[in-house]
């Protein structure tokens, strides 16, 4: 039954985030702090990660095609395929579950646990409007993360394929231009606007929910980035069974 209520109080939260707006003035204001906070502040470490993530993804798939008889190609195949089906979208969305949904949840449970929410209701505000809906806002702009994510993946697959002597650049780029089905864009970029939903709300879900003092603020955060990566996993499965199958 707590979890049923669980769910029930986030979908609550989801409607009451487009209730009773908060002034635009303000909102703009919240609006491109959270850009900064939650999308720029995030390139640097997604941008490492898929370059290197990218090569190591190149440097297993070549080792493991060593036959002769199957043409070089195919590692820029295959590269891309990982990148842009699977790692960019839902690798990195886990990551930014633990980035992105920790500074969320810590944010507004410190929120919570130092009043300043209350003072935001006492003084008519609408707490949830004025504190979720700028995040959201801000991580609808997460799908230019991941296009990132997959030109530097697919970059640092080629970095690693060209210096590891694996094929020819010009092997590489047949692979990446081979049979590209642009479907899979598409595929790529609906997880991507559902994953983004999702970190922008159960973060802010625990953080706004819940109780206790400082020690619990640790506890909300390591909650939400359990629970977002759990939904991100079924979720890519359910989307990937919809839409790929």
């Amino acid at each position: 039954m707590t979890y049923l209520h669980n769910i029930g109080t986030y979908f609550l939260m989801i409607k009451e985030m487009f209730r009773k707006p908060t002034k635009w003035s303000v909102m703009k204001t919240l609006i491109f702090k959270d850009i900064d906070d939650l999308i720029f502040g995030s390139l640097g470490i997604v941008a490492f990660i898929s370059f290197f993530v990218g090569g190591v993804v190149t440097i297993q798939t070549a080792l493991n095609i060593d036959n002769p008889l199957i043409p070089k190609y195919l590692v820029g195949f295959a590269t891309r395929q990982s990148v842009i089906l699977e790692f960019a979208p839902t690798f990195i969305s886990i990551i930014m579950a633990g980035k992105v949904g920790s500074f969320i949840t810590s944010s507004i449970g410190t929120m919570r646990v130092t009043e300043q929410i209350d003072a935001l209701e006492v003084m008519g505000i609408n707490a949830i409007n004025y504190l979720v809906f700028p995040k959201f806002v801000a991580m609808m702009l997460y799908p230019f993360v991941i296009s990132i994510a997959m030109f530097l993946g697919i970059l640092g697959g080629m970095a690693a394929c060209i210096y590891g002597g694996f094929s020819t650049l010009e092997d590489f780029i047949t692979g990446v231009q081979l049979d590209f089905n642009t479907f899979h864009i598409t595929y790529a970029f609906v997880k991507t606007f559902v994953f983004a939903f999702l970190l922008a709300t159960i973060p802010s879900y625990y953080g706004y929910f819940m109780k206790g003092g400082a020690l619990e603020v640790g506890k909300a955060s390591t909650t939400s980035f359990v629970w977002t990566s759990v939904m991100i996993i079924l979720l890519n499965y359910l989307l990937t069974q919809l839409m790929l199958s």
